[in-house]
């Protein structure tokens, strides 16, 4: 992926960089030097909303790490029917890197909130995981996470219904936005996160809205009643 003539991406200056670098969990063990190496190899960039950054036909290996924002990954079926695989938030990993077991095949990554993303090269993580350990365990912390939550995604697609698997997803948003109001999501964003038609999720959002659990407004979800609302996610 070639950031540098990428209009896609806006890269960030050396000075934002570098602090911006000294704030992500996985680096917080590197020395002030170390961190000035790091600096120089990774690339740093802002990702506006609704950019597509990523694409299945791009080559190489390339490992990204989500500071601000979040990113949505999607495929796309051969009947033209797009499917959200997960919706990832700050401080996470994912792209085409076998090194680390994450693998983009056929997948899109989209900024679904303006983004600051970190790119790094196979060669580059390779070199730093030898010099410094500790990194690595640092990224098995994160990518440890990222597989529960998907591995629980899965089970509530296989053995939840729809409300269920509302409940939940906006439930797992409330606590990675830090807020009870849950804001730049479509019906159809959210519809695609469970794996279900947007009418069905407008029909089942304007159930939970009636029994007094949520409001809604435009691109808002507000979380009323979690209590009840944890309920309705374990039925």
């Amino acid at each position: 992926m070639n950031t540098k003539s990428d209009d896609r991406l806006s890269v960030a200056q050396p000075a934002e960089k570098l602090r911006y670098l000294s704030e992500l969990t996985v680096f917080q063990d590197l020395s002030p030097r170390e961190m000035q190496e790091l600096n120089r190899i990774i690339t740093m960039s802002h990702v506006p909303k609704g950019r597509v950054f990523y694409r299945p036909e791009e080559p190489g290996e390339v490992l990204f790490i989500l500071k601000e924002g979040r990113v949505q990954l999607y495929r796309i079926s051969p009947e033209g029917k797009k499917l959200v695989i997960t919706t990832l938030g700050p401080h996470t990993l994912f792209g085409e890197m076998a090194l680390l077991g994450t693998k983009m095949h056929n997948t899109f990554a989209e900024a679904i909130e303006d983004c600051l993303i970190c790119i790094m090269s196979r060669a580059d993580l390779e070199r730093l995981i030898l010099n410094k350990p500790q990194v690595a365990l640092r990224i098995l912390e994160v990518t440890g996470k990222r597989l529960r939550e998907a591995e629980e995604r899965l089970e509530n697609m296989a053995f939840k219904g729809i409300p269920a698997r509302l409940a939940s997803l906006l439930l797992r948003l409330e606590e990675e936005q830090g807020n009870d109001e849950i804001s730049g999501l479509t019906h159809q964003d959210l519809a695609e996160s469970v794996g279900t038609y947007r009418e069905t999720a407008t029909q089942v959002l304007n159930d939970l809205k009636s029994q007094g659990l949520i409001e809604i407004g435009r691109k808002r979800i507000k979380i009323l009643d979690p209590a009840r609302l944890a309920e309705i996610a374990e039925s």
